[in-house]
């Protein structure tokens, strides 16, 4: 396999990008709760168990998917089977959605960044509902994201990566240390977090613990087949999925130790007050508050690390979309990631009017068959599309491209030795049965939970996409080229050569 020219350089380059798209809000919010009132050190047990069964087995298998193809997803899924390419319009069409409400919440950290040194204790209830100043921070937030992408693979995404999660990694653990030495109250938080209590587990837990593994990585959402096509044969992607996977499930584990203890100390009856939104942007801004002048500097880098977060996972994915638009339309860069950059944004504005007043402020407000729009979009995306997307990409490896002739290309295009026959035969019986089957799982008891909820209309829209994209692909992309990535290079050239000679006298 030839060095890619449009794509990522080293594998260190690859990895931190790959982890910042894992490494989002999930990591840093989801996960510490979920830890501390499932049973705490047995919930994380049976995370790493189910990052291993799913999320290395699944992410490996996108990551091939691309980086066999070396293109957008649509292209990808048709070199596996031409009648297959609505998986690809099923993996773009989902971090599209995503985008629109992702979106918000990281206007909600830049907000949160910049008014540090004011104080954001209680600021919640009125920003949520100032529609003008979130849309504000969205577009701001977007923007961001879209001027990285703009510059490309290599001067965008790798070179920002490779700057921002090692700072997220020394804000975090800089906030570790902070929180640890604190004195009264760690060992009640240290307690409240980790524990392991497998009573407190229980059925429900191994749940929560399998969905969380398979969210947190990113998975079944088109990005990882993304960044794969983007690698070439000097990458290991069986050693660079083990390190993304690690480095994820590592900062995971560290924000419960820097949120716990520190909650612990200044105020211990919040451990039990609230979750989710509320955890991050209500509680904390109080628990910072309790801590003086201090507290102050601590939120501004808490809520830097959050907003890094936020950006590297949305930036990978605009870039999904972004990609596909390059390719098939054979429209520059810039052009695309403005494209769906300013389609998400409008979407954006509703999704904020909705979430501030619906969802936080309890009042009236736009909803999507009850649902304020981003609960909407996420259960929709989360609940129902992902771990259909991932399940394709399972079956894809394990049943039509077949698991041998699999492990063969990933010998043959960047391991640079044998994969050992055990490992071998474990990820081909993985990608066959036991990963498939613990996605349906995750997938049944979504169905079930939206169903109990009385929240049917989540399952049948998620559903309606689903065919609405094996119409579409079989009516405009089945016979057509989708393009690859060298596409975006004749399309640069082209460019440039239109250029020169418009100046030629």
């Amino acid at each position: 396999m030839k060095k890619k020219k449009v794509g990522f350089t080293s594998s260190i380059g690859f990895i931190l990008a790959a982890a910042g798209s894992a490494i989002g809000l999930g990591n840093l919010w989801a996960f510490p709760y979920k830890t501390a009132v499932n049973g705490g050190a047995a919930f994380v047990f049976v995370y790493i168990a189910c990052v291993l069964l799913i999320g290395f087995v699944t992410m490996l298998s996108e990551i091939h998917i691309g980086k066999r193809a070396h293109a957008n997803p649509i292209t990808a899924y048709k070199m596996v089977n031409k009648n297959l390419g609505w998986f690809g319009l099923i993996a773009i069409l989902i971090p599209f959605f995503i985008t629109c409400y992702y979106s918000v919440l990281g206007g909600y950290t830049i907000k949160y960044t910049l008014h540090s040194f004011r104080g954001n204790s209680g600021i919640l209830s009125t920003f949520s509902v100032n529609s003008g100043e979130v849309t504000l921070y969205s577009g701001v937030f977007i923007l961001l994201a879209i001027l990285i992408i703009m510059c490309g693979v290599k001067e965008g995404i790798e070179k920002i990566s490779k700057t921002l999660m090692p700072t997220l990694f020394l804000i975090l653990v800089g906030i570790v240390i902070y929180s640890l030495t604190l004195g009264e109250g760690v060992k009640e938080g240290l307690a409240f977090y980790l524990n392991p209590d497998f009573k407190s587990l229980g059925l429900s837990g191994v749940l929560g613990a399998m969905g969380q593994a398979f969210f947190s990585l990113s998975l079944g959402m088109g990005i990882m087949i993304t960044y794969g096509s983007y690698t070439g044969g000097e990458i290991n992607i069986v050693k660079s999925t083990a390190m993304i996977c690690l480095f994820d499930t590592l900062v995971a584990l560290l924000a419960g130790l820097a949120i716990f203890p520190a909650v612990a100390h200044f105020d211990p009856d919040l451990l039990q007050s609230s979750q989710g939104i509320a955890l991050i942007f209500a509680i904390l801004p109080d628990v910072f508050k309790s801590m003086g002048f201090a507290g102050n500097i601590v939120s501004f880098l808490f809520f830097a690390m959050v907003a890094i977060a936020a950006l590297t996972s949305v930036m990978s994915l605009i870039e999904v979309v972004t990609q596909f638009i390059i390719q098939k339309f054979k429209i520059t860069r810039k052009i695309s990631a403005l494209i769906v950059a300013l389609i998400c944004f409008a979407v954006s504005i509703p999704v904020g009017i909705s979430l501030g007043k619906v969802a936080i402020a309890e009042g009236e407000g736009p909803t999507l068959f009850g649902l304020d729009w981003l609960t909407f979009f996420d259960e929709v995306t989360n609940t129902v599309l992902m771990p259909v997307g991932a399940l394709l990409a399972c079956i894809s490896v394990g049943w039509i491209i077949q698991p041998k002739k699999a492990i063969q290309e990933m010998e043959e295009h960047g391991t640079r030795k044998k994969i050992h026959p055990v490992l071998a035969a474990i990820y081909s019986v993985m990608v066959r049965y036991i990963t498939p089957a613990l996605i349906i799982i995750i997938e049944v008891f979504g169905i079930k939970s939206k169903f109990d909820a009385k929240q049917e209309a989540v399952v049948y829209c998620a559903y309606g996409l689903i065919v609405l994209c094996v119409l579409i692909y079989f009516i405009f992309f089945r016979h057509t080229q989708t393009g690859c990535n060298d596409d975006e290079i004749l399309i640069e050239q082209r460019k440039k050569e239109k250029k020169a000679s418009t100046v030629e006298p």
